[in-house]
């Protein structure tokens, strides 16, 4: 019976750390993005990076449209990395540590929101920070 009490004496500090921490997390404020603010994914994975402005086919800045990448890298091509981000209310979204040198380039970056698409591609080799505009339409399908 003793030993049980000091198992659970043991254990109590811990138990009580842990939901401290859970506690302290839960009530920390979560900074809101500012609708200015460009969102950006980093891949980690390289030095270079790429800026969209994505627009309907009238030239307007298209919010939350999804910018979704997957690329292969490194000793053939054994390093995956698929990444996604939506844009503001510009239209804008930018894609971090992207590699140099990619399987198979250029690397395609597909953009879809509601029956909205459009493409864009990027080859890091050649343009290591770039930026490009897609102009979205109604898919065809």
């Amino acid at each position: 019976m003793q030993r049980a009490i000091h198992a659970v004496l043991a254990c109590a500090p811990l138990i009580l750390g842990v939901a401290l921490v859970i506690a302290a997390q839960a009530q920390q404020p979560v900074q809101p993005q500012k609708p200015d603010d460009i969102p950006v994914t980093d891949g980690t994975s390289g030095p270079c990076s790429i800026e969209f402005s994505v627009t309907n086919s009238d030239g307007k800045p298209l919010y939350a449209a999804r910018i979704d990448v997957h690329m292969a890298y490194g000793a053939f091509g054994a390093h995956k990395l698929d990444m996604g981000v939506y844009t503001n209310a510009q239209g804008k979204a930018r894609f971090t540590g992207i590699p140099a040198k990619v399987r198979k380039p250029p690397i395609e970056f597909n953009a879809k929101k509601d029956d909205l698409v459009g493409v864009a591609t990027m080859d890091p080799a050649t343009e290591c920070q770039a930026k490009h505009d897609i102009v979205m339409a109604k898919s065809s399908h």
